[in-house]
């Protein structure tokens, strides 16, 4: 296991409320063993006549197990998602939102990782959510392991989605010159995916196109959920004056986690499914796809993007 310096965020209060669980660092030196976002591995490098062994980068890949907690009662397993370690409790916070299982940022009252002995090579792959008030599991449970690549979505139906979810802010307008600058300033905010070329990211802006904050991860689902618990944690939810960019393509999750936080314009470097566009137009969320060299399609909602 790579040794990875302790995330300064797991120890923090946020709010006077939320307490994230301090990691120990290892005897002498501020490391823990734990996986880190880039491992490095050995490859074999062929090309015309040439064949040799050097050192490569690759995106770290490891399970993570969500577990949810109401007070004074034991934690009940939720789901596991395959995701790039770091920022672990926002994305359990933020999935856990967009689940439904916990419905307002001050539900959350405590965020650790679990107490297993020191040395247990799970030991920072299960987080446990503690709620302010009862929670229920029960049916929502995800059967089986959230995969990196896609997601699993965990609201049966749009409908379901409209009838929990709460009205999409009107947000503020955005200039086409701001919106189809964001991807390229996405771009620049990856340090992972310089190193391996094989991360998405989320980043969150204002309609001024300053950067709020980015995340990056195997998975885009879970880059976006570690932004939803950043913001979250913060105490900043709803997203209402937020802008939403995603490196890759948009599904139905993308569009159903960034309603749920409240953020009412979404951009993506690639294209949208049929039902993200269903979804978008739904709630009135603006959605625009295929943002690249000064120019988008809006498939959603172009009322918000205006042409100054």
């Amino acid at each position: 296991m790579t040794k990875h310096p302790v995330d300064p965020v797991s120890s923090a209060t946020i709010a006077g409320r939320v307490t994230l669980d301090p990691m120990p660092p290892a005897s002498g030196g501020g490391t823990v063993d734990r996986a880190a976002p880039v491992e490095q591995v050995m490859v074999t490098a062929v090309g015309p006549r040439t064949r040799r062994e050097r050192p490569d980068r690759v995106a770290g890949e490891e399970p993570l197990e969500i577990r949810l907690a109401g007070p004074g009662t034991e934690p009940e397993p939720v789901a596991v998602t395959m995701r790039t370690p770091g920022h672990d409790f926002e994305l359990a916070v933020g999935f856990l939102l967009a689940e439904g299982l916990l419905v307002d940022q001050r539900d959350v009252r405590t965020v650790k990782y679990c107490e297993l002995p020191e040395g247990d090579l799970q030991r920072f792959n299960v987080v446990t959510v503690t709620a302010a008030r009862p929670v229920a599991v029960g049916d929502r449970r995800r059967r089986v392991t959230v995969s990196a690549s896609c997601g699993v979505c965990g609201t049966a139906s749009l409908d379901e989605l409209k009838d929990r979810c709460p009205a999409v802010p009107t947000g503020e307008p955005i200039s086409v010159g701001v919106l189809t600058n964001l991807p390229d300033k996405l771009r620049r905010r990856q340090p992972v995916f310089e190193q391996t070329g094989g991360l998405h990211a989320a980043g969150l802006f204002d309609t001024s196109g300053r950067m709020l904050m980015v995340r990056e991860d195997i998975g885009r689902h879970n880059a976006l959920d570690k932004l939803v618990g950043w913001a979250a944690l913060q105490r900043q939810l709803p997203l209402s004056h937020a802008v939403l960019v995603v490196s890759g393509r948009v599904s139905f999750e993308i569009v159903q986690k960034a309603a749920v936080a409240g953020i009412p314009t979404v951009i993506a470097v690639s294209a949208p499914s049929s039902l993200a566009v269903a979804t978008a137009r739904s709630l009135d969320m603006t959605l625009a796809c295929f943002v690249r060299d000064a120019h988008a399609n809006i498939y959603a909602a172009p009322w918000r993007v205006t042409d100054t």
